[in-house]
């Protein structure tokens, strides 16, 4: 029997952490594996950190959202949402699935083309499209989300000289109960900026006025709010058709649904507080259909869900760097990780596992990375078994937003892998390193040499 670690004792004062009603509950589980993979044999391969993608979780939690609203409604469309994650073999797997493309960007647009989208099946949204791309998106008629007036008007300047109309939408914003209101993308229903956009377009003649959009917020916690947003895009499509003469043919009601994720200094775990995907789709889609369509007449609908689909797919495997105590006597543990690759750690209290086996001793610690300034906080405060330098720990739910905002400061960018549903593991972006890093600086002439 080896000889226990000693640790020397101290007096520390008492600290709750964030109020919840389990107190200091831990999970004593350890997370030994991914699909199979060994955590141990993943980090030995690509290194520490690293992210892991699990194709197997991706297609399985868009088959259930499809199932969702698919025996609910019988026109449902899903349309990835590249600036969830746009690895391009990420992507890929929901293409595979049957998902269009969703962009916001003339970079995700052509890294939608690159991977075999028809520009048909490109749905072109956000509030900068240049000349160029709005040409590129006509040309492969894609779908086009007219955001503001000033984006109105250049697109029908660029018209002027085309013989081809566009197909396009507007994005409305309204109020659907939820507070804040998402008013700063798009036209403002209540104060009839969307109305007018409406009857601009068709009064234009140079566009192909074919549905309508919208995106009320993020992490919506309410489904009912869709149901809102439903009704009043459902008006807007009847005044279309009876005063326009115009056929909406579908309705995007965006994304927004949470994950599985407890958003950071919540009361309560997000497994009792958010809707389910079933949730949303009851509410969506009877909408919709109470809200007056003939049979015959039922507008597509398209959904752009990104963070409930990916979300729980991702993990990032991490490692010990070291222990030490605050202050204020609490334990501080560091890790090789921090929010420049973990930036939804801003945001929620991401479940952290051990990946070996550990004692029962167990402590309220906070998790730090390795970064040099003081938010490079992971966790403020959690209940873990006592971790040593060298031992590994398995982040969950990160596959969306954080290989598109991760930021390269300090430390680079570490190496992405993809477990297929064989469970062989594939390398889908690799580390970055210096010359990587360096290959897009200039050095002027006079600042070539120095002498020290």
């Amino acid at each position: 029997m080896s000889k226990l670690r000693y640790e020397r004792p101290v007096i520390q004062k008492m600290n709750a952490g964030l109020m919840n009603k389990f107190g200091t509950r831990t999970e004593y589980e350890p997370v030994k594996q991914i699909d199979g993979v060994s955590v141990a044999s993943i980090i030995k391969e690509y290194g520490s950190p690293v992210f892991v993608m699990s194709e197997r979780t991706i297609r399985k939690t868009y088959k259930e959202a499809v199932r969702a609203f698919k025996t609910r409604y019988p026109k449902v469309q899903f349309a990835w949402s590249y600036k969830t994650n746009y690895i391009n073999a990420v992507c890929n797997i929901f293409h595979q699935e049957g998902s269009w493309a969703e962009v916001v960007s003339g970079f995700e647009y052509n890294k939608a083309l690159g991977n075999g989208v028809p520009g048909n099946k490109i749905i072109f949204n956000g509030p900068e499209k240049t000349n160029e791309e709005l040409l590129l998106a006509i040309k492969n008629d894609s779908l086009i989300h007219i955001d503001h007036f000033d984006e109105l008007y250049q697109l029908i300047e660029i018209c002027e000289h085309l013989d081809k109309k566009p197909r396009v939408a507007i994005r409305v914003n309204m109020d659907t109960g939820v507070y804040p209101m998402w008013d700063r993308f798009g036209f403002n229903y209540e104060n009839g900026s969307a109305w007018n956009a409406l009857t601009k377009i068709v009064a234009s003649g140079k566009l192909q006025l074919t549905g309508l959009h919208c995106h009320i917020g993020t992490y919506m916690l309410s489904s009912d709010a869709y149901a809102v947003a439903v009704n009043k895009l459902s008006d807007l499509a009847f005044k279309c058709k009876s005063q326009l003469n115009a056929s909406i043919q579908y309705l995007d009601l965006g994304g927004g649904f949470p994950s599985a994720n407890t958003l950071r200094g919540a009361y309560l775990p997000a497994s009792d507080t958010n809707p389910s995907i079933d949730d949303f789709a009851e509410a969506i889609t009877n909408a919709i259909l109470n809200a007056g369509f003939k049979t015959d007449e039922l507008p597509l609908l398209i959904l752009e869900t990104g963070r409930a689909l990916v979300d729980e797919a991702g993990y990032l495997l991490g490692s010990v760097l070291a222990n030490k105590r605050l202050s204020d006597g609490r334990r501080a543990t560091i890790m090789d990780f921090g929010v420049n690759i973990l930036f939804t750690s801003f945001w929620y209290e991401h479940k952290i596992s051990p990946a070996q086996d550990f004692t029962h001793h167990t402590e309220d610690m906070v998790l730090y990375g390795p970064l040099c300034m003081n938010i490079d906080m992971v966790r403020e405060s959690v209940n873990l078994p006592l971790l040593n330098r060298g031992d590994q720990v398995v982040v969950h739910r990160v596959g969306a937003y954080n290989m598109t905002q991760w930021m390269q400061f300090i430390q680079m960018r570490p190496n992405v892998v993809m477990i297929d549903e064989s469970g062989n593991t594939h390398l889908i972006r690799k580390a970055e390193d210096l010359k990587y890093i360096e290959q897009l600086e200039e050095m002027p002439k006079h600042l070539s040499s120095i002498s020290l």
